[in-house]
């Protein structure tokens, strides 16, 4: 390999770069002009949900975006500020911000800053993996969970009344509380805006192609709406003079290039926010390579997990340095890009450039933008994240992911969203760890006329009464080794079986527990005068069995395959057998 191919592989910008042309110019360049207008809102809106100024957001959407582009692996995915994310910058900023005194905007640069420096150091140890860690119904939950805490944070601006909290008890407490102060301009603006967006999401595009506009262009269209619903109600409420009316409007935007900054690195700050920092990496990956994967799936492409977390931690670290706050990739608007066009990660610095000027230029005319209509932006964008399906689908499925799903749910709504996700992470394991605790163990049989064997129970098979077949359809490891043992021991009780063999095939790996109860299950049998046999044990398994005594004190055979082991194990019998090769009989199906 050159130097160069080996620098592309930590550098993907060499890879694409050097096959640029001015086809994909035009791409990106159309692309950015979309996804920029589509972002303006949204950046704004997601620092709002952040209790961050306005302008954070724009900062987050800036260098994060270029530095992505230079080490990030997937051509359609636009990173930036994103509704789950925010939230949980929320939650974590609100109470570090008032135990340290710091400014919550000082705050989220450290709680970027962490979050990015994690997901580079598990980029550089290959650490991708972990994310499967976290199960789809987990996630699911959580994000269903995180959508609806979102949207009802947001009634309030809706609403025009104080309020708050990070709890579903919490925020319908402090709603009903302050419901008799509603401004109703405030509610005009804000559920005017809402249906708008609404209807945008699924009447905008039948209207379009109606009218003879292309089915493509139709759809980047009805999602670029709210920058719509944000020019209509800022001239609104410039025009009445809203804002003396009490609605409740963005204010002043500093106009100019995001600032240097430099996180405060106290200790007392880093303790406070590592959980979260971690949390924050670990959720905000998932989302955005399963964004990415979906994504390079249509074009046939392949997106590198580990890369993406270095591609995400310097997004991150820059959006530390830049007045910004944790960002990762977006689903909406990633899709926008990808339909738009995007070509290369080109389009995404594009955008950044757009960005660039909108935050020199047309800052000022944020200011009469108002509140109302960015939390009708973030309650349309999050509502759909929320799958409430989940549950009847996992009900149906698996009890198991069901309990996992609502208790996900349940403790995210009822105690906040670090404890759900953390909840969420400690039930996917828990949820591994069970369903392998208990693996699926069949006693087979001869299917006839073939070498094929299956599951007593399902199938008509031959057995031979003094053979015990069984497959294990599970890794051996110190979780469910005893489980075998004690299946094994409690079926050959009082039998008159005289082998036993073990098909291997699922059997991925053994660890040493599972080696060490293998033993005492040749021990046990021994005793019994029942002998232990394994059959199409695969490759790497018996490399490592033979690295240890087993093979030396198995009582049986290694069978390389099944068949094999049962002909040689029933052979005696079969001799005196001319029409079965094994003298056997059939069990029923269940």
């Amino acid at each position: 390999m050159t130097r160069i191919g080996r620098l592309s592989r930590f550098l993907p910008i060499l890879q694409w770069g050097a096959q640029y042309d001015r086809q994909a110019l035009g791409s990106d360049l159309l692309a950015a002009v979309i996804v920029t207008i589509m972002l303006v809102p949204q950046s704004l809106a997601y620092a709002m949900l952040a209790g961050l100024p306005p302008e954070t957001g724009l900062y987050a959407s800036v260098l994060p975006i270029v530095l992505y582009a230079i080490f990030g692996t997937s051509r359609s995915l636009a990173v930036g500020p994103v509704a789950v994310i925010a939230l949980m910058t929320a939650a974590a900023v609100g109470p570090v911000a008032a135990q340290t005194g710091l400014p919550p905007t000082a705050v989220a640069l450290t709680l970027a800053l962490l979050s990015g420096l994690m997901l580079v150091i598990m980029g550089i140890l290959r650490l991708g993996f972990l994310a499967n860690f976290l199960s789809h119904p987990v996630i699911a939950g959580f994000i269903t969970a995180s959508g609806l805490l979102i949207a009802l944070g947001q009634v309030r601006h809706i609403l025009g009344v104080p309020g708050g909290g990070e709890t579903l008890p919490e925020l319908l407490g402090s709603l009903l509380r302050h419901l008799g102060e509603t401004n109703l301009w405030t509610l005009a603006v804000g559920v005017g805006a809402l249906a708008f967006l609404v209807w945008t999401r699924s009447g905008v595009s039948p209207l379009l192609q109606r009218l003879g506009v292309p089915a493509r262009a139709a759809q980047i269209a009805a999602r670029t709406a709210p920058v719509l619903a944000v020019v209509a109600t800022t001239l609104l409420a410039w025009g009445l003079g809203l804002e003396a009316k009490g609605v409740a409007v963005v204010g002043e935007v500093p106009r100019g290039l995001p600032p240097l900054t430099w996180p405060p690195l106290t200790p007392d700050l880093l303790r406070a926010l590592l959980l979260p920092a971690f949390l924050i990496a670990v959720i905000g990956f998932v989302e955005s390579v399963s964004v990415a994967q979906t994504l390079a799936a249509r074009r046939r492409e392949r997106i590198d997990p580990d890369q993406e977390l270095v591609g995400l931690g310097a997004a991150n670290i820059g959006a530390a340095m830049t007045g910004g706050m944790p960002v990762t990739g977006g689903f909406a608007r990633s899709v926008v890009n990808h339909d738009a066009g995007a070509a290369t990660p080109a389009a995404g610095a594009f955008t950044a450039l757009g960005l660039l000027a909108v935050a020199l230029t047309l800052t000022p005319l944020i200011h009469y933008l108002p509140q109302a209509t960015l939390a009708a932006t973030i309650i349309v964008a999050v509502l759909s994240l929320v799958d409430f399906g989940i549950l009847r689908r996992a009900w149906r499925y698996s009890r198991a992911d069901f309990a996992a799903v609502a208790s996900t749910i349940v403790l995210t709504l009822g105690l906040g969203v670090e404890t759900g996700v953390t909840a969420g992470v400690v039930l996917s394991l828990i949820l591994y760890l069970y369903k392998t605790s208990r693996p699926h163990i069949a006693e087979v049989g001869l299917v006839p006329g073939t070498q094929h064997f299956r599951n007593i129970r399902r199938h008509e098979v031959e057995t031979d009464p003094e053979v015990l077949s069984v497959r294990v359809d599970e890794s051996l490891y110190f979780a469910n080794a005893r489980f075998l043992e004690d299946w094994l021991l409690e079926r050959v009780a009082g039998s008159s079986i005289r082998h036993v063999v073990l098909l291997c095939s699922a059997v991925n790996e053994i660890d040493f527990s599972g080696l060490e109860t293998l033993e005492e299950i040749n021990r046990r049998l021994g005793l019994a005068g029942i002998t232990l046999h394994l059959s199409e044990v695969k490759g790497p398994v018996m490399d490592r069995l033979r690295r240890s005594s087993l093979l030396d004190h198995l009582s049986g055979r290694v069978f390389l395959s099944h068949y094999d082991a049962i002909r040689s194990l029933s052979g005696a019998r079969a001799d005196q057998e001319a029409d079965s090769p094994i003298p056997m009989t059939r069990g029923e199906p269940s």
